[in-house]
């Protein structure tokens, strides 16, 4: 959620930081601080708001020093104000920290330290008096930080550091850390986009790993392992992919990408392919689970491997997936989709698998996450950094993945490679300037709506799903889909005089949601429809091909596109929708 970041070395830290801020300000912007080492004392600037405000305001380029920490928060304790904001201090403002993740048991720990004067409401500031007070028992800053952590129940990423210290320690647990390293200095930060601009070598760490950052490089310890060695890798992903690229939003641009997102997605090792699907085949009971329009991608998934392949799939919010624990055995397989990898409802549900002895398959957009290094086997999406909160390209991509596999069940997989190639010209002319035209258009009608609904059947019931999330997500207007046929169970009531309805259309369902739609046209809703063909019951018409099998990633891009002119025309910053942020590492 909150996004953290440290930096070591011969540069002055606070430009570096403010930086990394900027980049990883879809993990959180509700507030923002950064603590440097200065002449053996911290300095501290932090606030409530957006970054770009707060610096405006406090000017954090005038922390001088070459070591420091700073952190952007999404808020769970605590309250969105100055004194919430991170970084946190010890009673004697000597240590200062920087935290994502939850203290489970940090009302425990407080009431243990009841002579500390707290400052905040946050359960973070309770791990700088927990190593305040092993400092006080004579132990050193090191060996203090350590026993802070083996205190903490929950997960957590954590950099702290000391007056009078040129080091910063680290340490994580279900919460990701990463370590950047450079000629210059040593970067520690939630998200390898946050020192792009600086090195594309990463050190990926594992839960339990202690870091110890100096000048000189590294020392990693980890509390079950002992000491350890971790391999340094080189990121495929360049600086160039973080930026905007004259693009107003991040979230236009990556709608945009999608033209090449499809292409890399389908770019695959077939030797793993095919230790998957003989996994598949093995299997006794499947189960897709993700969270929000991860969950979407495995429910049009689970129709796919249904319709391409004859192949049932379960399909479980990854949430509520403990509670199908019973059902796991060791013959059971397990698809973990999480485009982060470090979405902390998903790795429960891995875990959760893995106590049964089942197998996991990952599908995931970020090497080295949590999810790489628990599955048994992954594909990754090849996405690229996804800035904007919103899913879109990793939807996509996730989808394609999905159909590529149900084609490679049948011994068909060059079918589909092919297939999915051929949606370049489509999504280019889906993305097109006219068609952006087009849907600002319907935005404009749509703005003042309080609420849209949408229907599909099949196929295009997981569309509406998705479509409806990314509406109801970015422009905040209640959207809310449903299945077709569901319609004369309940929904028809609020279908009122001019209420604004997406219908989406696919061959196989033609005449039974064109009648579902006719069932809400005859009680005056206004009929929006997505389809190869104009209908005559269609109010407002937004043509796309027929895909198939491949309308799932055709349907949802004019809806992308219509979520985000809708937030646009409200005035709103598509990119940090309120009280969401990108990466969920909270339960």
């Amino acid at each position: 959620m909150c996004g953290i970041i440290g930096y070591i070395g011969s540069e002055k830290a606070s430009p570096i930081l403010l930086k990394g801020l900027f980049n990883l300000e879809y993990r959180g912007y509700d507030s923002a601080g950064m603590a440097t080492l200065n002449n053996e004392i911290i300095v501290c600037k932090k606030g409530a708001g957006k970054i770009h405000d707060i610096n405006h305001k406090l000017n954090f380029l005038s922390l001088e020093g070459t070591i420091g920490i700073a952190h952007n928060r999404w808020a769970t304790h605590g309250g969105v104000n100055d004194i919430n904001a991170h970084p946190h201090f010890d009673c004697s403002k000597a240590i200062a920290i920087v935290h994502n993740g939850i203290i489970e048991n940090h009302r425990e720990l407080k009431e243990a330290l009841s002579e500390h004067k707290f400052e905040s409401e946050t359960d973070s500031e309770i791990l700088a008096h927990l190593i305040e007070e092993e400092l006080k028992k004579g132990f050193s800053f090191e060996d203090a930080f350590v026993n802070a952590i083996l205190k903490l129940d929950g997960n957590y990423a954590v950099l702290a550091i000391k007056a009078g210290e040129e080091k910063i320690l680290a340490a994580r647990k279900g919460s990701p850390l990463v370590v950047g390293v450079t000629d210059h200095g040593i970067f520690l930060s939630s998200d390898i986009p946050s020192f792009l601009e600086w090195t594309k070598k990463v050190v990926y760490l594992h839960d339990y790993d202690i870091v110890i950052a100096e000048r000189g490089g590294i020392r990693i310890y980890n509390l079950i392992e002992g000491q350890v060695s971790r391999p340094i890798d080189t990121v495929e992903w360049d600086a160039e992919q973080i930026k905007k690229g004259g693009f107003d939003h991040y979230m236009l641009k990556e709608i945009l990408d999608q033209t090449e997102t499809i292409y890399r997605a389908i770019q695959q090792d077939i030797d793993v392919v095919n230790k998957i699907i003989d996994e598949i085949r093995k299997a006794y009971g499947i189960f897709f689970v993700g969270c929000g329009s991860s969950y979407h991608a495995c429910l049009a998934g689970s129709y796919l491997f249904s319709k391409i392949a004859e192949t049932h799939i379960n399909v479980v919010l990854a949430s509520e997936f403990e509670n199908y624990e019973h059902f796991l055995r060791e013959n059971t397989l397990v698809f973990a989709v999480s485009q982060s990898g470090e979405t902390a409802d998903v790795l429960e549900a891995v875990r959760a698998a893995k106590r049964s002895g089942s197998k996991v398959i990952g599908i995931v957009n970020r090497m080295g996450s949590s999810l790489t290094r628990e599955s048994d086997e992954f594909l990754l999406m090849n996405a690229g950094p996804e800035i904007c909160v919103l899913s879109t390209k990793t939807y996509t991509s996730q989808v394609a993945l999905m159909i590529l596999l149900a084609y490679a069940l049948i011994g068909r997989y060059e079918e589909g490679i092919q297939k999915l190639k051929g949606l370049y010209m489509d999504i280019y002319n889906l993305t097109s300037r006219s068609m952006r035209e087009h849907l600002k258009k319907l935005a404009e009608m749509l703005v003042h709506k309080e609420h849209i609904y949408l229907i599909g059947r099949g196929l295009q019931f997981t569309t509406a799903l998705e479509a409806a999330l990314k509406i109801k997500e970015v422009s905040y207007i209640h959207a809310e889909a449903f299945a077709g046929g569901e319609l004369k169970h309940g929904p028809l009531a609020l279908i009122e005089d001019g209420t604004p309805v997406i219908v989406f259309v696919g061959e196989d369902d033609e005449k039974k949601i064109l009648s579902n739609a006719n069932e809400v046209k005859a009680r005056g809703g206004y009929i929006i429809g997505v389809s190869a063909e104009r209908h005559d019951i269609f109010d407002y018409w937004i043509k796309v091909p027929e895909g198939g099998d491949l309308n799932p990633i055709v349907q949802i891009i004019p809806m992308q596109i219509l979520a985000y002119k809708l937030a646009v025309l409200k005035g709103l910053d598509p990119d940090k929708p309120r009280n969401l942020a990108k990466s969920v590492t909270v339960i």
